[in-house]
């Protein structure tokens, strides 16, 4: 989910951009490639250029997670089908602590991440709230599981390939997370189909 599923945070960047997932992606680049520099010079390099792989998985994780929360308290709102409203409930409190976890991981590794969703998250949000009755519902169900296939096809790549310890753990420490949560859109797809 990227979901994550998370949260990011950052500082703004040189590019003009307003979307917050590219700033924090700009901002992280830099700070990797002054550490490549500083590795590069030091008798015992702190090895932070390894981390670029990581720290896109943190920023798109963030960005996701940010959303799901989003969509969730939309479909405890909108939702017509009290499947539909529980699926809503479970997104926005096992993605609001999923966010929150990031965050701090994040920030112990110096990695910046968005303070607001994506242009295209934020694309996806707007579109579902146009939405209503059935037709919000089975939106819903259709992008949650969509979204929780990416999702888990990124967190087992960054919990088997990522090149740092702690966020390769949190990132499959999730992935059963993002397992029920795919498993509970699927039910919601087929009960809304009767």
């Amino acid at each position: 989910m990227i979901v994550i599923m998370g949260t990011t945070w950052l500082s703004s960047c040189g590019d003009g951009s307003t979307d917050s997932k590219k700033q924090a992606d700009s901002a992280n680049t830099a700070n990797i490639d002054t550490a490549k520099k500083r590795d590069t010079s030091e008798t015992a390099p702190v090895h932070m250029a390894d981390m670029k792989p990581d720290a896109a998985f943190a920023v798109a994780a963030a960005d996701g997670g940010m959303l799901e929360v989003a969509l969730g308290k939309l479909a405890e709102k909108k939702g017509v089908s009290p499947t539909i409203k529980k699926l809503g409930t479970q997104m926005v409190t096992d993605h609001s602590k999923a966010n929150m976890e990031l965050k701090a991981l994040a920030a112990e590794k110096q990695i910046v991440l968005p303070d607001n969703m994506s242009e295209k998250c934020q694309k996806k949000v707007s579109d579902l709230t146009e939405k209503t009755g059935k037709d919000f519902d089975k939106a819903y169900a259709d992008l949650m599981v969509s979204d929780h296939k990416d999702d888990i096809d990124e967190f087992k790549k960054e919990s088997e390939k990522g090149n740092d310890a702690q966020v390769s753990a949190w990132a499959k420490n999730k992935v059963p997370v993002l397992e029920h949560h795919l498993m509970m859109a699927q039910d919601a797809q087929k009960k809304l189909e009767k």
